[in-house]
């Protein structure tokens, strides 16, 4: 993706919790057919060192599996915080009225090659570090053994795993960097005002830019 220098994030440890935090990705390969997407919720581990590996899984009748298998690299798209910030918000615009609107987000692109995993001891391991990892900001997590063996096992038997060791990963935080300080403080300000909930999330995005890099 386009990365001008100001934007760009490329401390590893924050890519990885960043994709984390986010927990699902659109996937992309290159098919014989032309390109093919598939959304999925994804497991984000550390290792191999620098990049680390996703894991996710994909339906068997999906045509996307029978491409992953047949190799090829594969680009998995992260969407973080996203939202419009008026020109408005920014002082320089009774100054010189030259401000326009833009659009601030959050963006992962990690890349790497996958392969397909159909051992069902593998994809219970998958299924079941998948639902733990979401399902424990509950008081009462739910678990795979909370549904009869049978019903789990024919359910893997319904999937094919995905598992993709990633070669690089590109950051994109674009939270008004290239703008003065007096008009960070303004998106930050006029974004809270909004008083949604991603309204909120992108002032801190802003606040947290502001603060690392002054």
């Amino acid at each position: 993706m386009y990365l001008p220098p100001a934007f760009a994030e490329d401390r590893v440890e924050v890519l990885h919790r960043t994709m984390a935090e986010i927990g699902a990705a659109a996937i992309v390969s290159q098919g014989p057919d032309g390109l093919i997407a598939t959304h999925a919720p994804v497991q984000v581990l550390p290792e191999p060192a620098p990049w680390g590996t996703i894991r996710c899984h994909f339906a068997k009748p999906n045509p996307h599996a029978a491409q992953i298998a047949a190799g090829g690299e594969t680009l998995l798209i992260f969407h973080g915080p996203q939202g419009y910030v008026s020109p408005s918000w920014y002082p320089t615009k009774k100054q010189t009225g030259k401000v326009v609107p833009t659009w601030n987000y959050v963006a992962v692109h990690a890349y790497g090659r996958a392969r397909t995993v159909e051992d069902s001891a593998w994809l219970r391991r998958h299924l079941g570090a998948l639902t733990d990892g979401q399902e424990s900001r509950y008081a009462l997590p739910w678990s795979l053994d909370d549904a009869p063996a049978e019903f789990i096992d024919g359910l893997t038997r319904a999937i094919v795993g995905i598992e993709i060791e990633l070669n690089r990963i590109e950051g994109k935080w674009k939270a008004s960097q290239n703008r003065s300080d007096a008009d960070r403080l303004g998106v930050i300000a006029g974004l809270r005002a909004q008083g949604d909930d991603n309204s909120r999330k992108l002032a801190d995005l802003v606040e947290d830019a502001r603060d690392a890099h002054g």
